[in-house]
């Protein structure tokens, strides 16, 4: 597996399996089926409610500690300083887990301030290898690091060939801040799956359109967590590095690019009021 190095020296897979919207009584049998499939990285979330389902099966798995990537996120609702502390120790304990290799501010909303105070804390005190962020744009992204100590080490937002973040992964580079991709099929929607410029591409290298983009996305650097629930189409999105993409196949997909999000604007206030409302059971 391909590795990025983070802005503090860790080693990341370019290429991750992530459990958003896997229902918690799958969550263990897919992602049992990823390790198996060769996935080292795995990405779940405190308001996916499957970290416990994600914790049995790195147990289960045999998969030495220090051979995997576990990301999880804090949510909203446990925003601030005391509270991004216990929900910290309440996904360890549905993990099972001593130590994190990536904990994530999952929204740019409530008191993201005093989330990342607590979260630079747990670094210095070798409970988490790398602290970032996801769903952050350029100007909140600039706040959080010209207030506080350490910079993000990640931030996780929507991007694929519809709306593929060019600019932002600049202003990212620049700052030492890794991109990595959410939604990088874009569920599917703009008939991605049936493009005729990626289907081409695909037939071009013997490749399915998922390979395609996802080879695309590697080759800018982006970090990738595609998610699937059948085991084919696992071991199809890990087998992605035996094949390169030219200049101009790059420049193909680029030229799909829409500029908007495919789900929701982060910056609607809409969109704002929404997230606020999702609370967590913290059971």
């Amino acid at each position: 597996m391909d590795c990025v190095t983070l802005n503090n020296g860790v080693s990341m897979p370019i290429l991750g399996f992530g459990v958003y919207q896997v229902p918690p009584e799958e969550t263990e049998r897919a992602v049992s089926q990823a390790l198996e499939a060769g996935y080292r990285s795995i990405d779940t979330a405190a308001v996916y409610n499957n970290e416990e389902a994600v914790g049995r099966a790195i147990a289960a798995s045999g998969i030495p500690r220090d051979d995997l990537f576990v990301t999880t996120k804090l949510w909203i609702s446990d925003a601030g300083e005391g509270s991004a502390r216990q929900a910290f120790e309440r996904s360890m304990d549905k993990l099972g887990l001593e130590t994190l290799d990536l904990y994530l501010v999952h929204q740019p909303f409530g008191d993201y301030y005093g989330s990342w105070r607590a979260m630079e804390k747990l670094y210095a005190e070798r409970r988490i290898r790398a602290i970032g962020v996801s769903n952050f744009f350029p100007d909140r992204l600039i706040d959080l690091i010209n207030h506080n100590e350490i910079v993000p080490a990640v931030d996780q937002v929507e991007t694929h060939p519809f709306f593929q973040r060019v600019a932002d992964q600049n202003f990212m580079d620049k700052l030492g801040v890794r991109i990595e991709s959410w939604g990088p099929f874009a569920e599917g929607r703009n008939g991605l799956f049936t493009h005729p410029t990626l289907t081409a591409i695909g037939e071009a290298h013997g490749k399915s359109v998922a390979q395609v983009v996802l080879r695309w996305l590697i080759q800018r650097g982006v970090v990738v967590i595609p998610k699937s629930v059948r085991p084919e189409r696992m071991r199809e999105n890990i087998d992605v590095f035996d094949f390169n993409l030219s200049d101009a196949e790059m420049m193909d997909v680029t030229a799909l690019e829409t500029g908007k999000s495919q789900f929701l604007d982060h910056r609607d206030p809409e969109a704002a009021k929404f997230l606020s409302t999702l609370t967590l059971t913290n059971e």
